[in-house]
């Protein structure tokens, strides 16, 4: 039996510059039946054998643009990411910045995910990934420049400032996302920093999204699923 979806926990994550609120979905595991006992395959789900919060060894650190929220774009796509990973043993931090403001702080976004980083470090998870929307996708870049152990990066209609170090980025895994109907970001701003990425990266450009993308939420969503679950395992370790 796999993983299961735990309720996301609201949390305040304290910092020298204030507090953060996030938005913590942990996987429930089974727990380990007794030595030589066998699971019945008959047990209904409300005899199921009980559940526990064993530690993720993976975990995923969202970040939305520049006016912030544990949503994200696409019509709360975070949410959903959220219970999609948790099902595969994932554990996810949705993290809300600080500060809200246009255009965004991208020294002060930096502090905040790394600060949701450094919480999942704490809780024992070892593989972390980044996503983040618009601002977050420069703040989510930046982010990986600094801290090595982020280990998979996803951007969504990402701006470009603030990400002028993607370079930084390889040998680890860079996902960039964005809709080719984006008037806001234009997509050749990802396309830009696939250029300058190093190896391994990947660009999708979805026709019809505009910069929500909510117009392909589904295609977004199993992007970025598939992508976690891939390059977060220890035998897709690069670097």
């Amino acid at each position: 039996m796999g993983p299961m979806t735990a309720s996301p926990a609201l949390l305040t994550i304290p910092s020298p510059r204030g507090s953060i609120h996030c938005a913590l979905t942990l996987p429930e595991v089974p727990a380990p039946l007794p030595r030589n006992a066998v699971a019945d395959p008959g047990l209904s789900r409300t005899n199921d054998p009980p559940r526990t919060n064993k530690p993720p060894k993976r975990g995923v650190v969202m970040v939305g643009g520049g006016d912030g929220g544990l949503d994200g774009p696409a019509e709360a796509l975070y949410p959903t990411l959220a219970e999609d990973l948790a099902v595969l043993g994932i554990a996810t931090l949705r993290v809300d910045f600080r500060i809200h403001q246009f255009p965004g702080d991208i020294e002060e976004g930096v502090h905040d995910l790394l600060a949701g980083v450094d919480a999942l470090l704490a809780r024992g998870i070892e593989r972390i990934g980044v996503l983040g929307h618009s601002f977050g996708g420069a703040v989510a870049i930046e982010a990986a420049a600094r801290q090595p152990r982020i280990a998979s990066v996803v951007t969504l209609a990402t701006q470009t400032a603030g990400a002028e170090r993607v370079a930084s980025v390889a040998p680890r895994p860079l996902l960039l996302i964005h809709g080719l109907a984006d008037d806001r970001l234009k997509p050749a701003l990802s396309r830009q920093l696939y250029r300058l990425a190093g190896n391994p990266k990947r660009l999708e450009l979805l026709e019809g999204a505009t910069h929500s993308l909510r117009q392909r939420r589904e295609d977004v969503r199993v992007l970025v699923r598939d992508w976690f679950a891939e390059t977060l395992t220890v035998d897709s370790r690069r670097g």
